[in-house]
Parts: structure tokens; sequence; C-alpha cells
């Protein structure tokens, strides 16, 4: 018997190792609800490229451990994806109202612990319900392999199709309160999520959203789909006891692809699509990612430098740290001792400090200056103040590197006043009107007489 859709088994496994993609930044922030959703995406993936490959063309009882494990897989799978979307919209609520303005890491703990037993804890509740309507083993259906048998009845809907569909709708609930939340307070979400102190940025906080907003209108659509086919085509048996429903329980029914309608073929074909393509939408929200883009780089780098011994160049533009401490400032003097920076033939653009130019040497001509009538001022001060500089004044500017080394200042670096100067300059006497009216010392620079006492 040939196979009639061949492209099973590839796209499954496509979609497990893409997974993996996604995979670092949820591990590294801990958050239970995504790394449940890919791990249970994987294992049904993987259960699927399995099946597909050993009863691709047959109907043949070949592992039935392996169907007995599956079918209990396949079943908790049916509810883990809708919980884990639920919790994810429900921390995405809290976090952008005000109940969440900062989270401790108890906060964090007990959400966590939260996430797991509805990722997990209630998956394998629902398993153990369904031996309740399990009517015998399991089914092998040519090319997809074992699939869960359920006794159609009134507990079975209960139990296997309407717990999904509630838990769906809940998720959009608090997805559409979470939007309501990010519209009110968009102009300042970023803020608030740097406040709260979670490893969220509004870009991861809206793919989130949608993701969670795509994955539960896909899993309301097929489920409901479901149930309406299975109650169309079947009919709901009475649960009349336990041991009506376990009569013949260690039977395993086969499906051969050559008496299977059309019409079942295509739903078959249409519930096996649930998964990868779950899977497709959860990549494409979190595989191209920034983060998943700086990921893979590291990876690409990582692989680099152990396996094909690359050394790992910097083409971004800056220096490395080892390039940073090599570099030697340029100095403006001209000292022989001084070595020539060494250039970073590294640094993009490349550049050259140019040389100072030579100071200018000059001089000044001071004449004999007068400052007027200088005899009062001896009178009430004593001899004139004057001052006499030495017959030939230089004034030398000179480099750090030359004062701390005791080495001669540069030439080109000299000031000289090289006329001397013959005669002394008296200071210029005080104006009239602040001149002190008594004899004592001048102590405080006020004339006030209120000041100086009433004197």
């Amino acid at each position: 018997m040939a196979r009639i859709h061949p492209e099973l088994v590839p796209i499954s496994f496509i979609a497990a190792f893409s997974l993996f993609l996604a995979l670092p930044w949820h591990w590294r922030a801990r958050n239970v609800a995504t790394l449940s959703i890919i791990f249970w995406l994987f294992t049904v993936n993987l259960i699927f490229a399995v099946d597909s490959i050993i009863w691709g063309d047959s109907i043949d009882i070949i592992a039935p451990i392996w169907c007995d494990i599956t079918t209990k897989l396949i079943i908790g799978s049916n509810f883990a994806l809708p919980a884990a979307c639920l919790c994810i919209c429900i921390h995405l609520e809290q976090v952008s109202s005000v109940r969440a303005a900062r989270t401790t890491s108890a906060d964090k703990r007990r959400r966590q612990i939260f996430e797991a037993c509805m990722c997990f804890g209630l998956p394998l509740l629902f398993m153990a319900l369904h031996y309740v309507v399990q009517g015998h083993r399991f089914d092998i259906i040519q090319e997809y392999g074992c699939r869960p048998a359920t006794f159609v009845t009134v507990p079975a809907i209960i139990i296997v199709w309407i717990p999904p569909i509630i838990i769906a709708v809940a998720a959009l609930v608090f997805a559409g309160l979470a939007l309501r939340h990010f519209m009110l307070r968009r102009i300042s979400f970023a803020a608030h999520l740097d406040a709260s102190h979670l490893a969220l940025t509004t870009s991861r906080y809206l793919r989130l959203m949608l993701m969670s907003v795509l994955q539960m209108i896909w899993s309301i659509s097929i489920t409901a789909y479901v149930l309406w086919f299975t109650l169309s085509t079947s009919r709901v048996h009475p649960y009349i006891s336990w041991a009506n429903v376990h009569a013949d329980f260690s039977r395993i029914d086969q499906y051969p692809s050559l008496f299977i309608p059309q019409l079942i073929q295509n739903t078959f074909y249409a519930s096996w699509w649930v998964i990868p393509a779950s899977t497709f939408i959860f990549v494409a929200f979190f595989a191209f990612g920034r983060e998943a883009v700086d990921e893979y780089r590291h990876a690409f780098r990582w692989v680099g430098r152990k396996v094909f011994r690359q050394k790992s160049n910097d083409t971004s533009g800056t220096a490395s740290t080892k390039q940073l401490r090599q570099l030697k400032l340029p100095s403006f003097t001209n000292s022989a001792k001084e070595q020539p920076p060494t250039p970073l033939s590294s640094f993009p653009p490349s550049y050259r400090i140019p040389t100072p130019p030579t100071p200018t040497k000059f001089s000044a001509q001071f004449d004999e200056v007068s400052f007027g009538d200088v005899s009062e001022t001896s009178s009430r001060f004593g001899p004139a103040l004057s001052y006499q500089p030495p017959s030939e004044s230089v004034i030398t500017l000179a480099s750090a590197t030359e004062l701390e080394e005791g080495s001669a200042p540069s030439t080109a670096a000299t000031l000289a006043f090289v006329q001397p100067l013959q005669h002394a300059v008296p200071l210029p006497p005080l104006p009239r009107d602040t001149r002190p009216s008594s004899s004592r010392p001048l102590t405080y620079p006020s004339y006030d007489r209120a000041r100086r006492g009433g004197s």
C-alpha cells in the first residue's frame, strides 16, 4: 500500500527540531509556560514522525507498548497547550495591570508553581480521566499511526472535548484584558515593564500575546470542528456502567486507508496538522526576534572558535578591550625623550595628530612710565612702593613630562623679555574719594561710619 501523504514525516521532524531555535532564551528566562509549550509540541511532533515511519504503509501491531504511552501523551497535549496559553495570558494581564507594579522572587516562584501545575499537572489529570471513557486500547490508522480510542458518550464529551475549549476561551478573555491594559498604558508601558523587574520588553509582550491569541483561535476552531464531526458521524452512546464501557478493553482497531471514506481521511489530515501548525506559529513568533538572532550569532561564533579554530574578529567598528588598554594618548611637546604613539591599525578610521606650530618669539620694550605725583602717597604710607624686575626676565612653558624628568624645557616654548628695564615703576596713587580719613591701620575695606562704630 503506497503512501498518500509522504510529507508527514519530514514536516514532523522539521517542526520538532525547529523548536530548538526558540529554546535558549526561554530556558534562561525560566518561563514555565513557554517551556511547556516547547516540550509538548516537540513530544507530539516526534510521536507523529515515528508513527508515520512505522505505519506509513501498514497497519500491523508492531509496538503496542509504544502506542499505549503515546496515545496518552496525545490526550495530554490537547489540554497542555491551551493551559500554557492561559498561563501566559494571565501573566501578561497581571504585568500590564496596576496589581503587578513590582514583582518579587516569591511572586515569581508562586507563578512558576502555578504554571507547572496547569501545564503538567492538569494534563496528567485528564490523561487519567480519559481511561473512564476509553472503550479499548487504541486505534491504528494507516499513515497516522496510533491514535487514542474514545467511547462517545456524554461523559466523554465533558472530559475530552469541552475542557480544552473552555480553557482556550478563558485564555482569549485574559488576552483581551491584557490588550486593554496595554492600550491604556501604551505611552508609559515600556517604563512600567522596566519597573516590574521582569525579562519582558514591549516587543516580547506583544509577541507572547499575539502568539497566544492565534494558538487559541486555531485550537478552538479545530477542537470544535472535531467535536462537530464526531457527533455528526457517530452516535452518542449512553454511559451504562464501567463494565459496559470496558467490556472489550484489550481490542485494537485497525483502519487501512483503502477502506476509510474520503471525508474521514480529510478530517484525520486536518487534525494531524494541528500540532505542526501550532509549532510553526510558535517558532515564527520567537525564532526571529532580536534575542533569538543574538543567540544564533553567539552560537556561530562558538562553533567557529571551537570547531574551525577561527580567531574572533571584531568587525562592529569598536575597539576591543585589549586595544583600548594599549591606547597611548599623543603629547604636544617636542621632547627628544618622548616616543611617538604607536598607531592602532585596527582603529577605523586612522588618524594623525598634526605637529603644533612653534610659538613666535617676541619682545616688549618698557619705557619709563610716570603715574603722576606720588608725594602725597609717600607722606601718608611711607616711601613709594616700587617693583624692580630683573634685568632680563625669561618665562618658560614646560610640559609635564619635562618637569618630571628634570630636562631642560624646549626653546620653542620660551617667551623672553630681552630689553632691560631702566627705571622702577611706581604704584599708582589711591583715588582721593577712597582714601581713609583715619590714621588707624586699614583692617576692613569699608568706609561706612556705621560699620566703623560711628567714629
